[in-house]
């Protein structure tokens, strides 16, 4: 086993633990799932989680994603292309997001640069259960990325955010992602980070 491997499991294990003991809703024997595939009869358990993210914004006092995106039917092209994935605990989802290593057309184009070179993994659409905010899930969800990319052999993950959005950015910057610049998404300036990924 690698040293990577023992440190992914490690933190498998020690957020397993933290958020057994923060999250009352959850089994004493819960643990945390390896990123897998969402399924289609999860559909309305994800767009959930992706409608409690865009009222957590509207609480933080910004508006990246609006009442008309991301919707159900965008959810659901994300699953049907098998591009939408899910972190469980237990048998509970505890986040969404999508994930696509064909690479994404706005990154083309950045006013900035890049740290790193292609193949990258593009990360959209992350979302967490409200229950499990606070509880340093996205330290393992990025983590769980990193193991996925390299077991597809991509070296590096590119990610956006708006302007407005300090806390993805400082969530971020403590997770290793080194800003690049800004691109355009969907009309939208926004802010671009990459991280290489190890080993």
């Amino acid at each position: 086993m690698t040293q990577l491997e023992c440190s992914l499991i490690f933190h498998l294990h020690f957020f397993s633990d933290i958020l057994r003991r923060k999250n009352k809703f959850l089994r004493r024997d819960a643990a945390m799932q390896p990123l897998e595939l969402a399924r289609m009869d999860e559909l309305n358990r994800c767009y959930e989680i992706i409608e409690a993210g865009k009222r957590f914004q509207r609480e933080q006092g910004f508006v990246q994603w609006t009442d008309d995106y991301p919707n159900v039917d965008t959810i659901r092209d994300d699953i049907e292309r098998k591009n939408g994935y899910v972190v469980k605990f237990g048998d509970k989802i505890a986040a969404y997001m999508y994930i696509d290593f064909e690479g994404e057309p706005a990154y083309d184009h950045i006013r900035g640069g890049w740290h790193t070179i292609k193949p990258y993994a593009v990360v959209h659409r992350m979302a967490f259960d409200a229950s499990f905010r606070g509880t340093g899930l996205t330290k393992c969800v990025f983590l769980l990325i990193e193991d996925l990319c390299r077991s597809r052999g991509v070296k590096s993950i590119r990610v956006d955010t708006d302007f407005s959005n300090g806390r993805m950015q400082h969530i971020l910057e403590k997770n290793g992602f080194l800003k690049c610049g800004t691109i355009v998404f969907q009309g939208e300036g926004r802010l671009a980070y990459d991280k290489a990924v190890a080993g």
